[in-house]
């Protein structure tokens, strides 16, 4: 399975970065990180959207679009390995995990999206939901794999 993380914003070294890192070396489908960033002052709707357009560019053409939302599915550390399992089953080869910026997704690429999936009610830093969803891909394939890493 290759696994596209396709995030708004750049990272400079850090401890965020650092844990990402982390996660994403220990997870041994094919993962990448696109970022993705759009230089000119927009008015949020416009930047949204133009993130939007960008983090679809990134994806590519083949890809399960996946969307990181508040308003998505939230599921437990289990029932995302399970779902995992279930988009490979299908033969889906290439999962592309969409993180908007600071003002979130775009209304269309939500809509475009085939699935949404929340890590929460809570808000979370756009930076910071790349180190979350590093952990549990990884986590993800532990269960999958029987690994103690889950005890949940």
């Amino acid at each position: 399975m290759n696994i596209i993380v396709a995030s708004a914003g750049k990272w400079k070294s850090g401890p965020e970065r650092a844990l990402y890192e982390h996660f994403a070396r220990r997870i041994t489908w094919k993962m990448e990180l696109k970022e993705v960033e759009e230089r000119k002052a927009l008015p949020p709707g416009a930047l949204k959207r133009a993130e939007g357009e960008r983090l679809l560019a990134a994806a590519g053409d083949k890809s399960f679009l996946v969307a990181l939302d508040p308003g998505g599915k939230q599921i437990d550390s289990a029932g995302f390995a399970r779902q995992i399992e279930a988009w490979q089953s299908r033969g889906l080869g290439r999962l592309a995990f969409l993180i908007g910026g600071a003002d979130g997704l775009d209304d269309a690429l939500l809509k475009r999206a085939d699935y949404a999936l929340s890590l929460g009610a809570m808000i979370w830093p756009h930076l910071l939901v790349r180190v979350l969803l590093a952990e549990q891909i990884y986590r993800a394939q532990c269960i999958l794999s029987h690994h103690p890493y889950h005890r949940g």
